[in-house]
């Protein structure tokens, strides 16, 4: 078997790329390439470990033939294009907890220096200054930190913060009162976060809600004197709302450790005595830098080599023990949905999907919605991969339902399929049976067949004379028929048969079985090994 090949194009530690040899993945670094150096490679490589330099660009990409997984040794992926990933069904990896303490403490360190004015003192004593009145500094003991984003770095500040015997509002609109409780904050509302909290500081990612979070309105409806720190991400900020704040004396004084815009050579904040900034220092320390790098490289060497995803920002978590546990549902969402979708005619509208038993009541679910969307759209749609799915539904319209209903009576474990187009509803269920993928309904008429590599989908009138039609243009088509499954509607008109046959069927062969009276509709299903 070939190695898998990784490419580390920023710098990583040597304890990183021995996790790589290690594992069995062929690690090569190097560092410092130009966007047309590394474009030139890329096609080489199943994998890029990348820190903040190295740009993942859809030009980028475009070369990147057969790339399978980049992976972000910290936690910030403003430099990996996550959408032209998705679209090229490239997995994109980050290490969101490994830097999270040292970004924690970077915002207390910031706390203390704005508190006590530290910076500020340090440079005019180093000057041969002594003014000593002129840096009289605040308490933090007793004072009211509100803390904007409850996730891990945030929770971790909040710990530490009451270690200072600081009082903690939090504002996150997943936390709920029983977690705040646990961390030990008060739930508020961001409005009461504003207007109580002396100390302010933001632990959220960057998205359209969260951008200028901290506007000249907030601002306003902040406590005069308060402080503000940003150790998160740039463009949390309104950074010319803050400068006025902090001219006008509305806010004491700002500490921030990210920029709008990075690197920052000029800013509207440089300069102003009651302004602390740091070059993106939050998980700068010797600790963290080592642990993200050997974080990745485990999580990039578990994925190549076993497909398991951890910490995936653009497709399904799986660790490789869900992945050995998961894989003979996962095969019959694949087979459930082609099969669906080479016998739907019209553009999907509505995917609901529901499974029943105890077996699946407690997996990963997850993964197997991916993967039969996946095999779903493939059989209408060129270039879906588990990785964009998600995406190409969304942009197509389709809605996709997921849930849970009790056990079938008849199978310990029933995945039920219903595909809604403009013109109907069709309904089809697969159970596994001694670990293989079953097909056991179909529009409504109970079945039972398996997912053979070649089949003939017939749908006809439940008259005498079907079966003889089938036999004979198989035999005129010279159509080996292995296998044939018969069922019909109770009460009604329509009956399935499913043929099993050892070749593909022309266009032509289902024409000729479309012209019979007796049949409704006659489809060629492929399937595969």
């Amino acid at each position: 078997m070939t190695k898998p090949k990784v490419l580390i194009s920023d710098s990583l530690s040597t304890q990183a790329v021995q996790v790589f040899e290690d594992a069995g993945v062929e690690a090569t670094v190097v560092s410092k390439l130009s966007p047309d150096e590394l474009a030139d490679i890329i096609h080489e490589y199943d994998g890029l470990a990348v820190r903040s330099a190295t740009k993942v660009t859809p030009q980028l990409l475009e070369k990147a033939t057969n790339l399978k997984v980049v992976g972000r040794a910290g936690i910030g992926v403003d430099n990996i294009d996550v959408n032209a990933c998705s679209t090229q069904g490239v997995v994109v990896m980050n290490t969101p907890f490994g830097n999270a303490i040292t970004t924690a403490e970077h915002a207390i360190a910031m706390m203390f220096a704005l508190a006590r004015h530290i910076p500020q003192a340090s440079e005019s004593t180093h000057q041969g200054k002594w003014e000593k009145s002129k840096f009289k500094g605040v308490e933090l003991t007793g004072k009211t930190l509100g803390v904007i984003g409850a996730g891990n770095i945030g929770s971790i500040v909040i710990r530490k913060a009451l270690g200072l015997e600081l009082k903690v509002l939090a504002y996150d609109p997943f936390l709920t009162e029983e977690r705040a409780k646990a961390i030990g904050a008060t739930k508020v509302e961001l409005d009461e976060l504003f207007a109580r909290a002396d100390i302010i500081t933001l632990h959220v990612p960057k998205t359209p809600e969260t951008t200028n979070v901290i506007s000249a309105d907030a601002l306003n409806k902040m406590k005069k004197g308060v402080m503000l720190i940003n150790c998160a991400r740039g463009g949390l900020v309104d950074e010319v709302a803050l400068a006025a704040a902090l001219q006008n004396g509305h806010v004491a004084g700002a500490a921030l450790d990210v920029f709008e815009v990075e690197p920052a050579k000029d800013n509207v904040l440089f300069g102003m005595p009651n302004v602390i900034c740091t070059p993106h220092l939050g998980a700068s320390t010797v600790e963290a830098q080592e642990k993200v790098a050997v974080q990745i490289a485990e999580q990039m060497s578990d994925f190549l080599l076993s497909g398991a995803v951890k910490n995936s920002l653009n497709t399904p978590n799986l660790s490789a023990e869900e992945a050995e546990v998961l894989e003979p549902y996962l095969e019959l969402a694949k087979k459930l949905g082609s099969f669906a979708g080479q016998t739907t005619k019209d553009a999907i509208k509505k995917v609901k999907i529901t499974f029943s038993g105890e077996d699946v009541a407690d997996l990963n679910q997850r993964p197997i919605v991916y993967q039969l969307m996946q095999s779903l759209l493939s059989a209408q749609l060129v270039g879906v991969n588990l990785v964009n799915v998600k995406s190409v539904a969304n942009k197509r319209g389709i809605k996709v339902e997921q849930s849970m209903s009790d056990a079938d009576e008849n199978y310990p474990t029933l995945l039920r399929l219903e595909v809604t187009t403009e013109s109907r509803s069709r309904n089809l269920a697969g159970t596994l049976f001694n670990g293989k993928p079953r097909l056991v309904e179909i529009r409504g008429v109970k079945v039972e067949s398996e997912f053979a590599p070649h089949m003939l989908y017939i749908l006809n009138h439940d008259r005498p004379g079907a079966i003889a039609l089938f036999g004979n243009t198989a035999a005129e088509r010279q159509i080996n028929i292995t296998n044939m499954h018969l069922a019909c509607a109770k009460g009604g008109d329509e009956a399935v048969a499913l043929l099993d046959i050892d070749a593909p069927v022309d266009e032509a062969t289902l024409e000729q079985l479309r012209a019979s009276s007796l049949v409704i509709d006659a489809r060629y299903v492929a399937l595969g090994d």
